[in-house]
C-alpha cells in the first residue's frame, strides 16, 4: 500500500496531506465524517474548486479531493510532463489505496468521470459506487462522432496555443454546452475569481489533458457487469446537443443504466453546490 505522509489536521477538521505516486507528489484534502467519498474534477478544477461542495457533504461522508497531478500543489518529477488518462487513474488508485482499505464512493465530473472509468475498469472492487457526471469521453461513441470530437478538441488546443484564454475559453464552454453568461446559480454563491493560480491549471489542462483525451485508451469492456455500481448523470439545464450529454448517454446504454439528472449544467457541482449535494446523497443511498 502507498504510503501517505502524516495528514495535517486544521481547527475545521480539515485534514491535508500529500502522497508520493510515480512521476508526481499529490496535495490531497479530507473533511468530514463518514463513507469515503472521494471528488475528481475537471479543467482546472484542483482540491479547493469544490469547497462549496463538500461542506454541504461533509456532515454524511469523508470527501476527499486532491491537486490532480499538474495543478496547484501536485509537484511533478519534470515540470511541464502532461500525463495520460490511465496515469491519471493510476493516481486515484493509489491515493485511495493509501487512505482506505474499503470500496470507496467517487464523483467524477467531466475529465474526472473518465478519471473514474479508469479506475473501475482497471482495479475491479476498489470503488462501489461512480457517478460519472458528464464524461468527456470520445472514446464511448460511434467511431465518426469519435474521430469528429476528437478533432474538435485538437482544434481548441490549437485555438488556445495561438490566441490565449481569452480566446479557447468561449469555444470550449461553446463545446461543453457551458453558457458563461448565465445567472443560473444558488444564491448566495460566490464565484471563485480567476486567479493566477486557475489560469496556469487552466494552461496546463489544455496542454495536456486535452491530448489525453485524444490519446485515451479506456477500455469500456469491464465496466459492463462490473463491480462497480456506475451511475451516469447528466445536469438538468445542459444543452441536449453536446457531446458531453452524448457521452453520458452511451455510457448509460453500455452500462444498462439510465442518465441520472443533475441540478444545473455541466459545471452544476460548482454552480448548484446544495442541490447537487443534496442529489449526490439521494443516489448515492439508492445503492445500499
Amino acid at each position: 500500500m502507498p504510503s501517505a505522509t502524516t495528514p495535517r489536521t486544521t481547527s475545521t477538521s480539515l485534514t491535508t496531506g500529500t502522497l508520493a505516486v510515480p512521476g508526481a507528489v499529490l496535495h490531497y484534502r479530507l473533511q468530514g465524517t463518514g463513507p469515503l467519498l472521494l471528488i475528481s474534477q475537471s479543467g482546472e478544477g484542483d482540491a479547493d474548486r469544490t469547497t462549496d461542495l463538500v461542506a454541504h457533504l461533509a456532515d454524511s461522508h469523508t470527501v476527499l479531493t486532491y491537486d490532480r497531478r499538474g495543478l496547484s500543489r501536485s509537484r511533478l518529477d519534470t515540470p511541464g510532463r502532461g500525463a495520460t488518462l490511465a496515469e491519471h487513474g493510476d493516481d486515484v488508485h493509489r491515493l485511495l489505496a493509501a487512505l482506505t482499505t474499503a470500496p470507496a464512493l467517487m464523483l467524477g465530473c467531466s475529465l474526472g468521470a473518465v478519471i473514474g472509468l479508469h479506475v473501475a475498469a482497471r482495479h475491479p472492487g476498489q470503488l462501489r459506487t461512480l457517478i460519472a457526471h458528464e464524461p468527456v469521453a470520445p472514446r464511448l461513441l460511434p467511431d465518426a462522432d469519435r474521430a469528429h470530437h476528437e478533432r474538435e478538441l485538437a482544434s481548441l488546443r490549437e485555438l488556445y496555443l495561438e490566441g490565449g484564454l481569452a480566446a479557447a475559453l468561449p469555444e470550449i464552454a461553446r463545446t461543453l454546452g457551458i453558457d458563461p453568461g448565465s445567472t443560473d446559480v444558488e444564491p448566495g454563491l460566490t464565484p471563485q475569481p480567476m486567479t493566477e493560480r486557475r489560469i496556469a491549471n487552466f494552461d496546463f489542462f489544455i496542454r495536456h489533458d486535452f491530448t489525453a483525451i485524444i490519446e485515451d485508451t479506456l477500455d469500456i469492456a469491464p465496466l459492463k457487469d462490473g463491480a462497480t455500481r456506475i451511475v451516469p448523470a447528466a445536469g438538468t439545464t445542459t444543452p441536449r446537443t453536446v457531446f458531453d450529454l452524448a457521452c453520458a448517454s452511451a455510457l448509460a446504454a453500455h452500462v444498462g443504466a439510465e442518465v441520472e439528472p443533475f441540478p444545473g449544467g455541466h459545471n452544476g457541482n460548482t454552480t448548484h453546490p446544495r442541490a447537487y449535494a443534496a442529489r449526490v446523497r439521494e443516489v448515492l443511498n439508492d445503492a445500499r
